[in-house]
C-alpha cells in the first residue's frame, strides 16, 4: 500500500492531521489541502521525508478544486484514496433563530465542497479501476438533536450520498466508507461557536471524548482492507455517549 496516493480535504486540523500523520507513517503519497497556508508548510515539515504535495484550498470553490486537480505533480495525479473530511458545524440555535449565513456555509462545504471533489476524482478511479471514497459523516446524520439542524440534514445527506454512489459503482471495484463519529474533541467546536473556548470546552467537560488518532485509525483500517471487501459505514461513539431516548415534552397539568 505505500505506494498509493490519498487526498484528504481539512488537513490542517483535528482529524484531517490526523488521518496525513498516520498514512505518512505508512509510506503513502499524500495530497493535503486546506484554507491555511501556514498550517499546510507546518504539516508538511512534521512529515517530511514523506512524499507531500499541498494546495490552499477551500471545497466551497469548484474552480479551485478543478484548478487543484489539475495542476497535481504527475507523481501525485492518479488519487487512490479521497478522504472527503472538510466540514464543519455552525451555531447551535434553533431553526427559527439561526444564521441563515451559517447554513449556507455549511451547505456549500458539508454537501457541494464534498459533492465536487468526488465527481472531479471519481473519473479517473474508474477508468484506473481502482480507487476508494471516504466520507466524514457524523452521527448527527442519523440522531437529531436540539440545534443539530443543517448541520445534521448535511449529514445525513453524507450517509445516503455515500450509499447512492455504492450503488452507482457496484459494477467497479472502487469502494465508498462512510464514517460517523459521535463526541470527537478537536477544533470542531471551536468553529460551531465562531472561536468561543468557554462554550467549546464545555462540550467535553466530565467526558473522555473520541480523539483525532481514534478516527485516524480507523480510516486507516477501512483503506487496508483486501480489495474485495468494503466496509461500508462505520458509526462510532466514545463509551461515555450514548443514543438515549426520544424526547416527549409534556404540558403541565396545572391548572
Amino acid at each position: 500500500m505505500s505506494s498509493q496516493t490519498i487526498l484528504i480535504t481539512g488537513a490542517t486540523a483535528g482529524f484531517g492531521w490526523a488521518c496525513a500523520e498516520r498514512f505518512a507513517e505508512e509510506g503513502w503519497k499524500l495530497i493535503l489541502t486546506g484554507r491555511r497556508q501556514g498550517r499546510l508548510e507546518q504539516l508538511a515539515h512534521r512529515l517530511a521525508p514523506a512524499p507531500v504535495h499541498t494546495a490552499l484550498l477551500d471545497v466551497r470553490d469548484a474552480a479551485s478544486i478543478e484548478a487543484m486537480l489539475a495542476g497535481l505533480p504527475a507523481d501525485f495525479a492518479d488519487i487512490d484514496v479521497l478522504l472527503n473530511n472538510a466540514g464543519l458545524a455552525l451555531g447551535l440555535a434553533g431553526a427559527q433563530e439561526a444564521s441563515l449565513d451559517d447554513w449556507n456555509t455549511m451547505i456549500d462545504t458539508n454537501i457541494r465542497g464534498l459533492c465536487t471533489l468526488t465527481r472531479l476524482v471519481l473519473p479517473g478511479m474508474v477508468a484506473r479501476n481502482k480507487g476508494h471514497i471516504i466520507n466524514l459523516g457524523s452521527i448527527a446524520g442519523t440522531y437529531p438533536y436540539p440545534g443539530g439542524n443543517v448541520y445534521g440534514a448535511s449529514k445525513a445527506f453524507v450517509k445516503q450520498f455515500s450509499r447512492n454512489l455504492q450503488a452507482d459503482l457496484v459494477h467497479t471495484p472502487l469502494r465508498v466508507t462512510n464514517i460517523e463519529p459521535g463526541l470527537a474533541e478537536s477544533e470542531f467546536s471551536i468553529v460551531r461557536f465562531h472561536g468561543d473556548a468557554t462554550k467549546a470546552n464545555a462540550v467535553y467537560q466530565g467526558s473522555e471524548p473520541l480523539r483525532p488518532v481514534d478516527i485516524a485509525e480507523i480510516v486507516y483500517w477501512v483503506c487496508s482492507m483486501p480489495p474485495h471487501v468494503n466496509i461500508c459505514a462505520v458509526e462510532v461513539m466514545p463509551t461515555c455517549q450514548g443514543c438515549g431516548p426520544l424526547f416527549v415534552h409534556r404540558q403541565s397539568q396545572e391548572g
